[in-house]
């Protein structure tokens, strides 16, 4: 029979990412077989920066290499970066991000495990603050596609910014779905009539519909490996889902309904694998709850009354700097005394 004490052997950091890099799997085959094969031009690309920026820092700083490069933190934060990006972005435009992810929001702030804000995050924020219209170029899910790019137009077009003879670049590609509704909204249309159009599902986009089960699919498993708290993506959800649904209800013209905004955009991308991160959220048990709840309040109010179509990205950073204040306000009591 076993007795105390029991030690708890550490995961290895490449383990970790090893298992959040195949949790991401499902997403991105499904969003591969929707949008195309451009947002694997941007894997590569992310990825490549993330390392050459790694592996630059590192040697500015007087680091040893080969950890840092081999325990895998880098590409996932590229990976991270690049699923936000349009397919077909310009290759500077992920190169610059994951840059500014990988040397500013980590390395500046210490490295892995010190910074402040999430990488993937800032790299993300500063391309829709700098550069919004090469970042609203979403390509059509393919079904709605005019051409489906492959091969070398493909590379050109992202590379050289090449169009293909015969083709306008309107016919490549469109607006996403929250961007869609924001806009007729501010023009004054219905909302019931604007989700009539080809570009809607079911609930919510036509075709993020399923990449939003692959993102919950892998979610899933890093939570049956003990990877993640399952508190932070239920309030982060539940937070959005109350909000969205009591304003549906009452104004059903005006707002989405909660599994529009569940299954539209990054909420469930972030929700998992995002607002979970363990170093930028807070590490009390009410802190967590308070931390992702207010950061799914954000995130809908960006996307309901705020400039830009989706809120995650901007609702994350805003509560990473408020994270240590959350923890030092929710410490629980030193066992064996009373709060004052």
């Amino acid at each position: 029979m076993k007795t105390s004490p029991f030690l708890i052997e550490p995961t290895p950091l490449q383990r970790v990412m090893f298992t959040v890099a195949m949790a991401l799997l499902p997403g991105i085959v499904l969003h591969v077989g929707i949008y195309g094969i451009g947002l694997l031009v941007q894997l590569v690309l992310a990825s490549a920066t993330a390392l050459l920026t790694e592996a630059a820092c590192l040697y500015l700083r007087g680091r040893p290499l080969g950890p840092a490069l081999s325990d895998g933190s880098a590409v996932v934060t590229a990976w991270l970066l690049a699923l936000c990006m349009p397919p077909l972005a310009a290759w500077w435009l992920v190169v610059l991000g994951t840059a500014v992810a990988i040397a500013l929001a980590k390395h500046a702030y210490g490295g892995l495990g010190q910074n402040t804000f999430n990488p993937a995050m800032v790299g993300f924020a500063v391309l829709i603050v700098s550069f919004p219209a090469q970042m609203a170029r979403w390509s059509a899910p393919l079904p709605l596609a005019v051409v489906d790019l492959a091969g070398w137009d493909l590379v050109r077009l992202i590379f050289g910014g090449a169009i293909p003879p015969g083709l306008a670049f309107d016919a490549l590609v469109a607006a996403t779905p929250l961007d869609a509704v924001r806009t007729a909204l501010h023009q004054g249309q219905a909302l019931p009539t604007v989700l009539d159009a080809p570009l809607f599902g079911i609930w919510g986009g036509a075709g993020s519909e399923w990449i939003t089960g692959g993102w919950l699919l892998g979610g899933l498993l890093l939570w049956q490996q003990r990877l993640i708290a399952w508190t932070l993506p239920a309030a982060f959800l539940g937070s959005i889902v109350l909000l969205s649904g009591v304003s549906h209800w009452l104004a059903p013209a005006q707002f989405a309904s909660p599994m529009f905004h569940l299954s539209t955009g990054a909420v469930m991308l972030a929700a998992f694998f995002i607002v979970t991160d363990p170093v930028t959220a807070p590490t009390t048990p009410r802190g967590r709850l308070i931390f992702a709840a207010l950061a799914g309040l954000l995130t809908w109010l960006i996307r309901c009354f705020g400039s830009y179509p989706d809120g995650v990205a901007f609702a994350v950073l805003i509560m990473n700097q408020a994270a240590p204040f959350i923890d030092q306000y929710t410490q629980p009591a030193v066992f064996g005394r009373k709060r004052a």
